[in-house]
């Protein structure tokens, strides 16, 4: 991958009741070139929503992918990657780090009635992780708007070393820092 290609990256940070979002646009060589940031809520269904908002307001055409830690940040407030995708009009990618049955139990022990029943079909209708080894480790990735192949690549692409892509790695300590002074003030 040449290494001016750019990738935003967007992780979280939680203490209470909202979730701060990072976003931190990295390219293939490992330059910082952006930062974004935004807010959900936790426990709630307004995480799709807020990355969007964020992707457009960053309103950076030369980012070719957006890669997201996870499917459920801020307490299953479960991201639809295919929304995201079709409204950015590029890849997303959601990385996951570790090894699950999947979400379900969890979220019918968390919710029920309607709650349940959203969190459910959007989780449904997201498609299957797929196991990426990098440097001895996994991680999980589920993609829409690009191939299998090419997620694994992409993933490998800006993963320089470690287990985890460069621009989540940097959004997660963004996101943590911004938490940081927010709880201090």
């Amino acid at each position: 991958m040449k290494a001016g290609v750019r990738a935003l990256g967007v992780a979280e940070s939680y203490q209470a009741d909202t979730s701060t979002l990072g976003g931190a646009v990295v390219r293939a060589d490992r330059v910082v070139d952006g930062f974004v940031f935004g807010q959900c809520t936790v426990g709630a269904s307004d995480a799709t929503a807020s990355v969007i908002e964020m992707i457009e307001r960053l309103d950076r055409p030369d980012v070719q992918y957006v890669l997201v830690a996870g499917i459920a940040p801020a307490w299953y407030n479960i991201l639809d990657i295919r929304a995201i995708s079709e409204s950015v009009d590029r890849p997303v990618l959601s990385v996951s780090f570790a090894d699950s049955d999947g979400l379900e139990p969890a979220l019918r022990s968390a919710f029920a009635g309607e709650a349940l029943t959203e969190r459910l079909t959007i989780y449904r209708d997201q498609p299957e992780r797929q196991a990426v080894e990098l440097d001895g480790e996994t991680v999980y990735v589920r993609a829409v708007g690009c191939s299998d192949s090419e997620a694994k690549r992409i993933v490998r692409a800006f993963t320089p070393e470690g287990g985890r892509p460069e621009p989540l790695r940097v959004a997660r300590a963004a996101a943590r820092a911004v938490e940081t002074v927010r709880r201090e003030s």
